[in-house]
C-alpha cells in the first residue's frame, strides 16, 4: 500500500513549490504595480517616459540569452543531473566553471555595450532618431545596462537552488528590484537634483524621477545577486569564483545553449519589432510597456513559477527513468495554469479601461493614454492563455537538452509577429504590435504541441 501513495505525494510537492514560487512572484508583482503606477504618475507616456523604456528593456532583452533563457535552459537539466548522478561536488564545481565562463563573458558584452549604446537603443526604437528621445535613452541605457551582468549572475544561482529544490530566494529576489526603483522614486521627490546623478546625461535630463530610476536598476542588481549567493551558501552549495578555463562540461553547456540563445534572440527579435513599429506612434512605447505590466502579473506569477519549478524536476525524473511521472508532473502543471489564467484573461478582455483606469490613471497619465493603454492590454489578455501554456510546454524539451525544437517553433513564430505588426500597423495603429505578440504566441505554441505529440 505505500507505493501507490508515492504518485499522490509528488503532484502535493510539485503545487507546493508552485505556490512558493508564485507567492513571492505574487509580492514582486503587486510592488512591481506600485512601482509602475508611480512611475506613470511621475512620468506619464512623455518622452523621459519612453526613454526610461527603452533603457530598462535593452538588459532585460539580453537577460533572456544570459539569465532565465537559454542559459538556464541549458545550464539547470545539466547541473541537476550531475547532482543526482554525481553529488554535490561534482556539480558545484560545474556550477563554478559556468560562473567563471559567463562573468567573464558578460564583463567583455557589458564594457562593449557601452561603447555602441546609441546605436542599441537605434536598434530598438529608431522612432526616436532626431529628437530628445535618443540622448536621453541613451545616457539612461548606459547606466542601467550593467544591470545584465548582476541579474544573469543571480540567474545562475538561482538556477542551483531551484536544482536544490530551494525556491524561496530565487523567487524573492525580484523582490528587491522594486523595493529599490521604489526607494529611488522616493529619493527623486525628496528633492535630489537629477543632474549629479546621471552621471554624462546632457542637459535636457532636469528629470529626477527618470535618472533615480536608471541608477536603481543598477543597484538592484547587486542586491539580487547578493540575496542569491548568499542563499545557495546556506544551501550547501557555496560558489566562488575562480579562473575561467574552458573545459569538455562547458563545451557540452554551449553546445545545448546556443540552440536555445538562438530561440531566445528570435523571441527578443519579436520584441524589438514591436518596439520599433510602436517608436512611430507618439506614446505607444510606454503604452505597451503599461500594458505588458497588466497581462505580464498572472504570467508572472502563475507562467514562470511552473516554468522555474517544472525544468528541474522533469530532468530529474527523466534521468532517473520515471517517465510516467514526467508526463503526470506536466499535465498537473498545465491544469493548475488553465485554472488561474482562464479567470484572469476574462477580466483583461472584457474591463481592460476600469483596470487601467484604476491603476495607472492618474498625474501625467491622461484618459487618452488609458483608453490606448486598455486597447492593448484586451489584446494580450487575449493571449494569456496561450503565453501560460508555453511556458509549460519549453521545460519539456529543455528537460530532454533539445533546445532545437523550441528554435525551429520561435523562427515561425517570428516571421508571423513581424509580418502582422507590419503589415498590420498603417491599419491599426500600435495595436498591431499587440496583436501580433498573441497570434504568434498561438503558432509557437501550436508548435510545440505538435512536436512533444
Amino acid at each position: 500500500m505505500a507505493e501507490p501513495a508515492a504518485p499522490a505525494r509528488r503532484p502535493s510537492r510539485l503545487i507546493r513549490a508552485f505556490a512558493t514560487v508564485g507567492g513571492w512572484t505574487m509580492a514582486s508583482r503587486i510592488l512591481g504595480f506600485a512601482r509602475d503606477i508611480l512611475i506613470a504618475a511621475s512620468l506619464g507616456a512623455g518622452p523621459v517616459a519612453q526613454a526610461f523604456v527603452a533603457a530598462f528593456t535593452l538588459p532585460n532583452l539580453f537577460r533572456r540569452f544570459f539569465a532565465e533563457g537559454a542559459f538556464n535552459a541549458a545550464f539547470v537539466p545539466m547541473f541537476s543531473r550531475r547532482l543526482e548522478a554525481e553529488g554535490s561536488e561534482a556539480a558545484r564545481r560545474f556550477a563554478e566553471e559556468a560562473l567563471a565562463a559567463l562573468t567573464v563573458f558578460l564583463l567583455v558584452f557589458t564594457l562593449a555595450a557601452q561603447a555602441v549604446m546609441p546605436w542599441l537603443v537605434l536598434a530598438l526604437a529608431s522612432g526616436f532618431a532626431g529628437d530628445e528621445r535618443l540622448p536621453l535613452a541613451t545616457a539612461m541605457g548606459r547606466v542601467a545596462f550593467p544591470y545584465i551582468l548582476f541579474i544573469s549572475l543571480a540567474a545562475l544561482l538561482s538556477g542551483v537552488l531551484n536544482a536544490l529544490g530551494r525556491f524561496a530566494a530565487a523567487a524573492a529576489a525580484p523582490v528587491l528590484l522594486n523595493l529599490i526603483l521604489i526607494g529611488a522614486l522616493g529619493l527623486a521627490w525628496a528633492g535630489l537634483p537629477a543632474e549629479t546623478t546621471l552621471v554624462g546625461a546632457p542637459a535636457a535630463v532636469g528629470d529626477r524621477a527618470g535618472a533615480w530610476l536608471v541608477w536603481g536598476v543598477a543597484a538592484a542588481g547587486v542586491a539580487q545577486v547578493a540575496l542569491v549567493w548568499r542563499a545557495a551558501a546556506r544551501a550547501g552549495m557555496p560558489l566562488r569564483l575562480r579562473a575561467p578555463r574552458w573545459t569538455p562540461e562547458l563545451s557540452r553547456l554551449a553546445a545545448i545553449a546556443f540552440p536555445a540563445a538562438l530561440s531566445a534572440g528570435v523571441m527578443q527579435i519579436n520584441l524589438v519589432v514591436g518596439r520599433q513599429v510602436a517608436s512611430f506612434f507618439d506614446g505607444a512605447v510606454a503604452w505597451l510597456y503599461y500594458a505588458d505590466r497588466l497581462y505580464q502579473l498572472p504570467l508572472g506569477v502563475i507562467g514562470v513559477a511552473v516554468g522555474v519549478v517544472l525544468l528541474p524536476e522533469l530532468a530529474r525524473r527523466l534521468t532517473a527513468g520515471d517517465a510516467a511521472g514526467a508526463r503526470d508532473a506536466v499535465s498537473r502543471s498545465a491544469e493548475f495554469s488553465l485554472a488561474l489564467a482562464l479567470p484572469a484573461a476574462v477580466a483583461l478582455i472584457a474591463i481592460p479601461g476600469p483596470i487601467v483606469s484604476v491603476l495607472f490613471g492618474r498625474g501625467a497619465f491622461g484618459e487618452a493614454d488609458a483608453a490606448a493603454t486598455a486597447l492593448a492590454v484586451a489584446i494580450y489578455g487575449a493571449g494569456l492563455p496561450v503565453f501560460m501554456l508555453a511556458k509549460v510546454a519549453q521545460p519539456i524539451f529543455f528537460a530532454r537538452e533539445d533546445t532545437r525544437t523550441p528554435f525551429r517553433a520561435a523562427l515561425w513564430g517570428m516571421a508571423a509577429n513581424a509580418a502582422i505588426a507590419v503589415g498590420l500597423s498603417p491599419v491599426m495603429g500600435f495595436s498591431a504590435c499587440a496583436l501580433a505578440t498573441t497570434l504568434s504566441g498561438a503558432l509557437t505554441l501550436w508548435l510545440l504541441r505538435r512536436a512533444a505529440l
